[in-house]
C-alpha cells in the first residue's frame, strides 16, 4: 500500500510540473492533453476514447488526447482537483462528485427528478439549463463540456430485495459523498454511508455495510454482484457523469481547436446513448449467469413520497426554485 502510495504522488508530481508548460513546450500547431478518469463501465470509456479520436480528426492531428485510466491518479474528487489546478487537462465525473465544488450539481441528486431517460435528455441538452451549471465552476478553474449518459440507480443488497421503504429502515446503504443522496436515504428511514467506490466491494462482504445503490454496471464490471444479489429497480436517480476541462487549457487553444472540443464533446455523448442500452442488457444477462443475480420490479409510488420533502426544499429554495421548475416543465407528465 505505501509503495502504491508513493507511485501515485509520483505520478501526480510529474504531471504537476509539467502542467504549467505543456501547451508552451509542444510545436505551436500540436497540442497533447491529459485525459484522466477512475472506474468507469465500458461504454463510458469508449465514449471518452471516441471524444479523443474525433478531437484529433477535427484538428487534423493538432490536437491529441493521452488517457490515465481507471484510477490512477487517483479517484474522482482527486481528479476534479487536478483538472482544477491544470495538473490534468480534463476528467469525467459523476455529477454527485462535483455537488461540493458547485451546489448546481445538487438539483440532479433530487429523487425522481426525471420522470424517464427522455425527460432527462431533453434537460441535458437544454443550453439555457445546462450552460450556467458547466460555467458554475468557471471561478475555481474549470467548466463543463457535455454529459454521459450514467443510466438510472437503483438499490442492491445482500440480504434481500427492496420492494418498500420499509426494507431500508435501520439499514447501512453506501452512498456516494453527496448531501442530496445522505438526505434521500434519510428520508427512505436507512442509515447513508458516504464512501468511494473503491471501498464499497470489501463493505459488503464484510457487513460493513447492507447494500448500496448504483446502476447496473456496478454488479458485473465492479464484481459487487458477487456479494449482494438482489438487485431491486425503484429507479431512484438519474445522475449524469460530466466531462471537465480546466479552463486555462480550454482558453490556451485556437478559436478552432475549441471549436473542435465542443463539437468533439457533443458528439461522443451521442455516441454513447447509442451503446449504452444494449451495454446494461450485456451486463444484466451476465450478473444473472455469473452471479445468480436477482432483479425485482418495484411499485416506486411509496419512494417518491417519502422523498417529497427534498423536492419541497430545492422548489421552494430561492437559489434553487427557477432551475428546478424549469426541469420539471420540461416533463411530458
Amino acid at each position: 500500500m505505501k509503495k502504491n502510495i508513493v507511485l501515485l504522488l509520483a505520478s501526480v508530481s510529474m504531471l504537476v510540473l509539467a502542467a504549467g508548460c505543456s501547451l508552451q513546450t509542444q510545436a505551436k500547431d500540436q497540442v497533447e492533453l491529459r485525459f484522466a478518469y477512475a472506474s468507469n463501465a465500458q461504454p463510458v470509456k469508449d465514449a471518452m476514447a471516441e471524444f479523443g479520436r474525433l478531437l484529433e480528426e477535427k484538428t487534423n492531428g493538432e490536437v491529441t488526447v493521452k488517457y490515465y485510466p481507471d484510477s490512477q491518479l487517483g479517484g474522482e474528487r482527486e481528479l476534479i482537483e487536478l483538472t482544477q489546478t491544470g495538473a490534468v487537462d480534463i476528467t469525467k465525473v459523476s455529477g454527485s462528485a462535483l455537488e461540493s465544488f458547485s451546489d448546481r450539481y445538487s438539483i440532479f441528486g433530487i429523487p425522481y427528478l426525471f420522470d424517464g431517460e427522455e425527460h432527462f435528455y431533453r434537460v441535458m441538452e437544454n443550453e439555457e439549463i445546462m450552460e450556467p451549471i458547466y460555467q458554475s465552476t468557471s471561478d475555481l478553474g474549470f467548466v463543463g463540456l457535455t454529459y454521459y449518459d450514467s443510466g438510472q440507480r437503483s438499490f442492491y443488497m445482500t440480504d434481500g430485495p427492496v420492494t418498500s421503504p420499509d426494507d431500508l429502515k435501520g439499514k447501512k446503504i453506501r452512498v456516494m459523498q453527496s448531501e442530496t443522496a445522505i438526505k434521500m436515504i434519510e428520508l427512505l428511514g436507512g442509515s447513508p454511508t458516504p464512501m468511494g467506490s473503491g471501498e464499497v466491494y470489501t463493505s459488503l462482504q464484510q457487513g460493513i455495510i447492507d447494500g448500496a445503490e448504483n446502476n447496473e454496471f456496478v454488479l458485473v464490471t465492479a464484481g459487487h454482484g458477487e456479494v449482494a444479489k438482489y438487485y431491486s429497480y425503484d429507479q431512484h436517480t438519474r445522475v449524469p457523469d460530466i466531462v471537465v476541462m480546466n479552463e486555462a487549457t480550454l482558453n490556451k487553444l485556437t478559436e478552432e481547436q475549441r471549436q473542435a472540443v465542443y463539437e468533439a464533446a457533443e458528439e461522443s455523448t451521442e455516441y454513447e446513448k447509442q451503446v449504452w442500452k444494449a451495454a446494461v442488457d450485456k451486463e444484466k444477462q451476465m450478473a444473472k449467469e455469473e452471479h445468480g443475480t436477482e432483479f425485482n420490479e418495484v411499485d416506486n409510488a411509496p419512494f417518491k413520497e417519502a422523498v417529497q420533502p427534498l423536492h419541497d426544499e430545492f422548489k421552494n429554495s430561492e437559489e434553487f426554485s427557477a432551475l428546478y421548475k424549469a426541469i420539471e416543465s420540461m416533463s411530458e407528465k
